[in-house]
């Protein structure tokens, strides 16, 4: 709703633009209104008495609920056997007595109006679900992924527990620790070395660090390391368990390879064995399909960027020499600009894009 003084002044600039040469619909478009508003102000005296709708007159409906019939829904939700039930609750039971008021619109209504609209009951209120955190990844070192996963022992009930930070936007293992026992010190040992050996102490912005809601993750000691570090903790919702999907895929990864021990680990150092031939394949030999099939190394290292131009290059000589056998493009060998951990929309990603190459240009 715009103002009379704002009407004026606004149509005495559109006037003026466009008696400079201006084209009215592009003028009353930079206004924020249309052309077919500024005629309905000139017509109607909208330049002179402003807008009436807040002095219209609306007369009460014929069918709306009278006064009686308000106070009586009120009565009835206050009843003692009505007391902890929901207008959900109430109607339904009053239509079985062959009674009714209103129906559970109006009941939501009057009860709001009195301020009665609220959970009823000793149990908690169902609370929102808040909408999952949106990270967007342009380049290393900027979102980081971890998580605890349980490695079974050749004896029943004894587990080792993997440890380990996966960056974002490269795919590739920047940390990891197996241990014999869960325990926070762990976490605490793995987050600091993860970070030095990263340099991120160098760094003018630093890095987000996602996880889900285990204990282990959210200790005490380790959101004071996270502190420390300068590093912003981030977690999954509640009971949401692919709000850490990039760490759990790995994990499957990791447990359907073929030298994975069906049967269970005979011991820590075999456990231990195991990880650092399976970190060392992941990152220098495993070519990721979600980053154009590139290791982890070469795209954390900046290398992909030449590799996948020589893959386009090659293309596009084998077209040359076979251009029948090519009804279109060549395959998109592009670099994956960006990555994003539970994207609310592909908007999160455009915009975020567009905020970087604002500040790289005011840079």
């Amino acid at each position: 709703m715009i103002g009379l003084e704002d009407r004026q002044t606004m149509v005495r600039h559109i006037e003026s633009a466009h008696a400079a040469g201006a084209r009215l619909g592009l003028a009353c478009e930079v206004a924020g209104i249309t052309v077919r508003t500024l005629q309905r102000w000139k017509a109607h005296a909208g330049l002179v008495i402003g807008d009436r709708r807040p002095c219209a007159e609306r007369p009460i409906p014929s069918h709306a609920l009278s006064e009686q019939e308000r106070e009586r829904i009120l009565a009835v939700a206050n009843e003692p056997r009505f007391a902890a039930l929901p207008p959900a609750r109430i109607v339904p039971m009053l239509a079985d007595e062959n009674v009714y008021i209103a129906s559970e619109s109006s009941f939501q209504r009057v009860l709001r109006a009195h301020g009665q609209n609220r959970h009823r009951g000793r149990s908690r209120a169902p609370a929102p679900s808040r909408a999952p955190t949106t990270h967007v990844a342009t380049a290393p070192g900027q979102v980081w992924c971890w998580d605890m996963t349980y490695l079974p022992a050749q004896v029943q009930g004894r587990w080792f527990y993997l440890y380990l930070i996966l960056d974002l936007y490269s795919r590739k293992i920047i940390g990891w620790e197996i241990h014999d026992r869960d325990d926070a010190e762990h976490a605490v040992h793995l987050v600091k070395r993860t970070a030095l050996a990263e340099g991120i102490h160098a760094r003018p912005s630093k890095p987000v660090l996602h996880g889900d809601n285990g204990s282990t993750l959210k200790a005490t000691t380790v959101l004071a390391m996270l502190n420390w570090l300068g590093v912003k903790p981030s977690y999954s919702r509640p009971r949401v368990s692919d709000d850490d999907a990039f760490v759990e895929s790995l994990f499957k990864t990791a447990k359907y390879r073929p030298e994975f021990p069906v049967s269970g680990f005979a011991d820590l150092a075999a456990a231990r064995a195991w990880g650092h031939d399976f970190v060392h394949w992941y990152n220098f030999e495993h070519r990721h399909s979600a980053i154009r099939y590139v290791t982890p190394a070469q795209r954390h290292a900046g290398e992909d960027l030449a590799i996948l131009q020589a893959r386009h290059q090659t293309y596009l000589q084998a077209r040359e020499r076979n251009p029948a056998r090519w009804s279109g493009r060549t395959r998109d060998w592009s670099p994956i600009v960006a990555v994003t951990l539970n994207p609310e929309r592909d908007a999160v990603i455009g915009d975020h894009l567009r905020a970087r190459d604002k500040t790289q240009l005011v840079a």
